[in-house]
């Protein structure tokens, strides 16, 4: 069965668990799903069977803890110890499919911003594509740390018996502020470099469209961790 389907079905049999194991087995679940290196279908493979077993167990009468033990986070770690890594071309496609995914918005929005603010006042369709470069790549890098940040308080929120949803809440929106205005002070200060491309705002959305297209047909062929 293909990663993505068993990710339906994990869906479907969690809602069968009481509370407290599913807690218990959701942040075991979550903890491996966010080792990213890992084998995503060997992951979810491992997951089903944990649930099975775990529903065996509630059946008679068991809890998590009784079948699992006390240490969820120590045995997901010994779990993740057999777990072979994701192909490397696996990773590359994923990254690859990130920075589509976001070049086709960014295009797209583009367009259509130009589009719309023209009709107010005229806007210059020439852009510098060193600008333009610098721009992409310090959206990348924060995109990619905030994933990095994001996922460090989903670990860190997890095997608690209380976690402080609200206080990771602040931390990402916070993040996600200086992240803008890194991106505005970029706009808004680096120099003109280079020469300028005739770039009206057709174009911009055509292209876009384009590639989000592209992306999407090839997630319908592919599916799983894409």
């Amino acid at each position: 069965m293909k990663a993505s389907l068993l990710i339906e079905e994990n869906n479907r049999k969690r809602d069968l668990l009481t509370p407290e194991n599913e807690k218990y087995y959701s942040d075991m679940m979550l903890y491996i799903r966010l080792q990213l290196t890992l084998s995503e279908q060997k992951s979810e493979e491992i997951l089903m069977e944990l649930l099975d077993h775990l529903l065996d167990g509630q059946n008679e009468g068991k809890t998590a803890r009784d079948i699992f033990g006390n240490n969820p986070k120590a045995y997901a770690d010994e779990i993740i110890k057999h777990l072979p890594n994701e192909d490397k071309r696996q990773i590359s496609t994923f990254v690859l499919s990130t920075i589509m995914d976001l070049l086709s918005w960014v295009l797209m929005i583009n367009g259509l911003g130009i589009l719309i603010i023209s009709q107010f006042k005229e806007i210059e369709s020439e852009i510098y594509p060193v600008n333009v470069a610098i721009l992409v790549g310090v959206i990348l890098c924060i995109i990619l740390f905030g994933i990095w940040y994001i996922f460090r308080l989903i670990k860190n929120s997890l095997f608690l018996e209380k976690s402080s949803d609200k206080k990771d809440m602040v931390k990402a929106g916070l993040f996600g502020a200086i992240g803008f205005m890194l991106i505005l002070v970029v706009v808004k200060f680096i120099p003109n470099i280079g020469p300028a491309v005739h770039f009206p705002w057709w174009l911009s959305f055509s292209l876009g469209a384009i590639i989000w297209f592209v992306r999407f047909i090839y997630k319908k062929r592919v599916g799983g961790r894409e």
